[in-house]
């Protein structure tokens, strides 16, 4: 069976019981040290803090460069951040207002947006004008739950602004690859599991090889049926093992099986790096678009110590966000994350070995999918 080697999971279990003593010492000389002491209401988060949203990882991967809509992504994703951190309505004030601010030069974002599709664009920026001023007036009453509810909307709209600037694919995929399918964009699958629904995106973007296999895979119906055959509770959860001795999928056309290579973009890198991990690069800093920071991950397993082994075979990262170190974890970059979970966390926590696949379908993006070149 292919999967996160036991190598690896031994690593990531130390690395875990490290972290979860280092924690409690730092939580004991805290107690020691600042008796007495009332933080202050308005202090900040400290920087460095990893994302842990899926969807503003998929936001922050997408290959635009617009500085006012990324400050606008911003000060609506650091809302979440300060109502969970006792609530500071100062610091959502202030994020609201820097919002204004950006809504209030829509050349500035419409800029990165190609002239037909502007329009759209436009009554967009609108909605995102009107949203705001919801969220103030809502802040103002403090109104947490209402205040979620709308961001969430706001930020919905925000993803399809940065997807409309987004004028063509990247890069090239290099020549030796064109034998295999490609997603060239973005696709949204749903799942069916026995245990209620997920739903993900995969982003061809920064995983074109990968992202497209797994599309294709979905597309032929090869997950439907199939039980998710290992699980560790808070690390991961993996499926895509076919019946019978095979441990990948094997293409009828050619009765071959289809190896995927090891696909990870780091940041600020124009192309996907290939074939080696991070570490092996000698980029031992280095950090992947597609990082291991969010619950349900979507990552492709592969052989222990065959890289370019990977084939149907996928797990879901289940770690705790709280507990990954700001911007790093032992897995990144050594495994290609392809995509997040965007919606079912609930149902993924409950997924077990034994559980089952009823049926995984593209709901949208199917056309961004290029099949492979004839040999």
């Amino acid at each position: 069976m292919l999967h996160l080697s036991h190598t690896m999971f031994n690593l990531l279990k130390s690395w875990l019981k490290n972290s979860l003593m280092a924690i409690l010492l730092v939580t004991i000389f805290l107690g020691i040290s600042t008796a007495g002491w009332t933080p202050s209401s308005s202090a900040a988060l400290p920087a460095g803090n990893a994302i842990t949203d899926g969807r503003s990882l998929l936001r922050y991967a997408l290959p635009i460069d617009n500085k006012p809509v990324r400050q606008l992504q911003a000060s609506l994703e650091d809302i979440s951040n300060q109502l969970r951190a006792n609530r500071r309505w100062g610091a959502i004030s202030k994020d609201l207002s820097q919002a204004s601010r950006v809504l209030d030069q829509p050349d500035k974002i419409l800029a990165s947006v190609p002239k037909e599709r502007q329009p759209q664009a436009k009554a967009w920026i609108a909605e995102l004008q009107s949203g705001v001023n919801t969220l103030q007036e809502l802040a103002k009453v403090k109104d947490k739950e209402k205040i979620q509810e709308e961001r969430a909307k706001l930020l919905n709209l925000v993803t399809l602004l940065e997807e409309a600037m987004v004028k063509e694919f990247p890069f090239k995929v290099p020549q030796e690859y064109s034998n295999l399918p490609q997603l060239k964009g973005r696709a949204t699958v749903e799942i069916k599991t026995n245990k209620g629904n997920l739903t993900v995106v995969v982003d061809g973007y920064s995983a074109p090889v990968t992202a497209g296999n797994f599309v294709d895979l979905v597309q032929r119906g090869f997950y439907n049926g199939l039980e998710f055959t290992r699980s560790e509770e808070s690390y991961f959860l993996q499926t895509g093992d076919p019946p019978g001795k095979d441990v990948g999928f094997v293409d009828p056309k050619t009765g071959k099986y289809r190896a995927i290579p090891l696909e990870i973009l780091v940041e600020g890198d124009k192309e996907p790096t290939y074939g080696i991990t991070l570490e092996e690069a000698g980029r031992y800093i280095d950090m992947p678009v597609l990082p291991f920071s969010s619950f349900g991950a979507v990552v492709m397993a592969r052989p222990e110590g065959e890289v370019n082994g990977g084939s149907s075979q996928f797990f879901f990262f289940l770690f705790e966000p709280e507990l990954t170190p700001a911007g790093r974890n032992l897995l990144d970059g050594r495994y290609a994350v392809f995509g997040y979970l965007t919606e079912g966390e609930e149902v993924l926590d409950q997924l077990k070995a034994g559980d089952k696949i009823e049926s995984a379908t593209v709901v949208q993006g199917i056309e961004n999918l290029v099949e492979p070149q004839a040999a």
